[in-house]
């Protein structure tokens, strides 16, 4: 697994990459095409050496036309070939610049090549050069340009809409990236007809999370939605505004709304790929637009970055954006839960109580505990409408998970061990990686209430991200298997930058959920 804490003299290269790609703008992205395996004499190459740099493959070639100056330059800056690490050599012998990728002494993976991929395109946000050619001669990995293809669109993400473009400043950024393999073919059908999609739903999600929150909340972030889904087959999206969350009963996700002037929305997309009637796989974001903490209102430092707490929503709204693109065999369900929660004479407040959709109540002890209030409404809604069969929930819910597992995975909680073990190994297969924490039943002992059912949080305990997961799965029903993703510390990237998450939005979980469903629901109905 690349860790950027790890890496010697080269791991600044990534985060110099990325500061420099802020100032590009939002149009600096390079198409993506294919071409058979060749070295070529001239213009710009990346060039993957393994550990220790030996001279072998397409690194040995590329020196033979350098006249050994490629050698020359690794032996001079100390260059190893450690995973993660890429070295920059602009105007080598006949070449206008060769990116050296280091792949360290790992065996080829999907992983391997989306990262490598992705510091490619990384580098080429930053590049004045037309074109760039990846080389990789390896045929061990199947359609091994479709990951490659992946990681590079989503190393090369910026987000610029509202940066004016600098008079004079040089083109950066524009061509394309030829990804040069040995099952050109193979890899160019992979990636148009597959792994182009997730591609788009990873950006779909970041684009949401990235806009401010006077350009995306409830009513903006559905009509982003629709446009997105426009024209897919398979598709049906039902909105519910404020009087049809009255008529049900949805007395949480109102509570949380009802201090804005922007109203609540429950949007609700249903995917049926499975070409039958199965129950579908459920999927729910927490989609706080922004979120001042209310009443209990949070301090003012880095309440910018609260713009992010629609990111459980942007993520399961792109994970069913991709399966429905690429025309994955599922049925599958994205619920949106989505409020801004804001301080005014119209909010809720601590202490007051709240009737849920299931009827059961509870007590506000805290405003800022919004994200579990809007959820259990939404869960509650899914479960009786569409039955899944799984139910899977993504939020950045509390500090705590933070402060528990830090920004190399999201916390996991589930009573139902198959499902973990399913959700963990999608995790490490997708590089979106998960940690199991415990849902002790001490818990329930922490959010009891003596006015309501419970409490929304509240109590002496310190395992915060835990009672946040205990109170959501109390709108759970028995029988259907679920798991509570808190990917508070995932969602938004700052330091280190990864390989394929440049710095902000990460759009967390869509590639998550994509490869859960290929590998465990998908690959199911196949056999």
């Amino acid at each position: 697994m690349f860790r950027p804490s790890a890496l010697p003299i080269f791991r600044h290269a990534i985060g110099a990459i990325a500061a420099l790609a802020l100032a590009q703008s939002a149009s600096a992205q390079r198409s993506i095409d294919f071409a058979a395996y060749e070295v070529p004499a001239e213009g710009a190459v990346a060039v993957t050496v393994a550990q220790g740099a030996p001279l072998e493959g397409a690194y040995a070639d590329v020196d033979r036309i350098a006249d050994g100056a490629l050698q020359r330059a690794v032996a001079t800056a100390g260059f190893a070939g450690d995973r993660g690490t890429i070295l920059n050599l602009p105007g080598l012998g006949p070449y206008r610049q060769v990116l050296l990728v280091g792949t360290g002494s790992d065996q080829p993976s999907a992983r391997l090549l989306e990262d490598i991929g992705g510091l490619v395109g990384q580098a080429g946000v930053v590049s004045a050069v037309p074109r760039i050619d990846l080389l990789w001669p390896d045929a061990s990995v199947v359609e091994a340009g479709a990951h490659l293809a992946l990681g590079a669109q989503l190393g090369q993400y910026t987000f610029r809409t509202y940066r004016s473009p600098k008079p004079g400043a040089p083109l950066l950024g524009k061509g394309e990236i030829v990804l040069r393999v040995a099952d050109a073919e193979a890899s160019r059908v992979a990636w148009t007809q597959d792994r182009q999609h997730l591609a788009a739903g990873v950006q779909f999600a970041r684009d949401l999370v990235s806009e401010p929150a006077n350009v995306i909340y409830p009513e903006s972030f559905v009509d982003r939605s629709r446009e997105a889904f426009k024209g897919v087959s398979g598709v049906s999206i039902e909105v519910l505004d404020v009087p049809a969350m009255q008529k049900l009963g949805m007395g949480s996700i109102l509570a949380v709304g009802q201090g804005s002037v922007r109203p609540p929305r429950l949007l609700v997309i249903r995917y049926r790929g499975a070409g039958d009637d199965s129950a579908p796989v459920a999927f729910v974001g927490k989609g706080i637009t922004f979120d001042t903490g209310g009443i209990s209102i949070k301090p003012s430092a880095d309440m910018w970055k609260m713009k992010y707490d629609m990111s459980g929503a942007a993520a399961v709204t792109g994970a069913v954006l991709t399966l429905a693109k690429r025309e994955a065999r599922v049925n599958a369900v994205a619920v949106a839960a989505l409020a801004e929660n804001m301080p005014s004479g119209s909010a809720g407040r601590p202490g007051d109580v709240v009737r849920t959709m299931s009827g059961q109540t509870f007590e506000v002890m805290s405003t800022d505990a919004e994200g579990r209030m809007v959820l259990v409404d939404a869960i509650w809604f899914v479960q009786q409408r569409d039955r899944p069969r799984q139910l899977i929930d993504l939020a950045t819910l509390t500090g705590s998970q933070v402060t528990a597992v830090g920004d190399e995975y999201a916390g996991l909680f589930s009573r139902d061990d198959a499902l973990t073990a399913r959700l963990l190994a999608a995790g490490a297969a997708s590089g979106e990686e998960l940690w199991r924490l415990p849902l002790h039943p001490s818990y329930a002992k922490d959010l009891e209430s003596p006015i309501a059912d419970m409490r929304n949080g509240g109590g002496t305990s310190r395992a915060g991200a835990g009672v946040g997961a205990h109170f959501i799965g109390a709108w759970v029903q028995p029988g259907v298997a679920w798991a509570h993703i808190d990917m508070a510390s995932m969602a938004w990237r700052e330091d280190p930058v990864l390989p394929t998450v440049p710095l902000g939005a990460s759009g967390f979980g869509v590639r998550l959920l994509d490869r859960y469903v290929r590998d465990h629901i998908e690959a199911a109905s196949g056999e």
